[in-house]
């Protein structure tokens, strides 16, 4: 009995978070909390001499709670770090809806780029 309890509370705290599907070609060395990680957003454009690493899907378990658009990122961001990746690039997102989702879903693709990352057009995370 005890065993399907500790199941069950599983299961619950694992479904609160978003899906994440990823796939890289390449594993870089591991970037350090010092090393900057860009985010560009729809709009924003990648530069021509960035290579592309991987990609990832973030999506709803069907009981996601913590999956608003800043959260992927911050998702996304650790998953770049730990695959060498300094460009977290939007490619889809699709916004929450009263007959949908509650969770923001979106693709992204990661980048490793040798430029100077602030000098690029990109997204301002809001931290609450």
């Amino acid at each position: 009995m005890r065993k399907l309890g500790i199941g069950i509370a599983s299961f619950l705290l694992m479904s609160c978070g978003a899906s994440i599907k990823s796939n890289f070609t390449e594993q870089l060395k591991p970037l350090t909390l010092e090393n900057k990680v860009a985010f560009l957003d729809l709009e924003h454009k990648v530069p021509e001499t960035a290579k592309k690493i991987g990609n990832a899907k973030f999506g709803d378990s069907g009981f996601s709670t913590d999956c608003d658009f800043n959260t992927n990122l911050i998702n996304a961001r650790k998953l770049a770090r730990a695959n060498g990746a300094n460009i977290v690039k939007v490619t889809e997102k699709t916004e929450p809806s009263i007959f949908g989702s509650s969770c923001y879903r979106i693709k992204v693709d990661f980048y490793y780029y040798e430029g100077n990352l602030s000098q690029m057009s990109q997204y301002q995370m809001q931290i609450n």
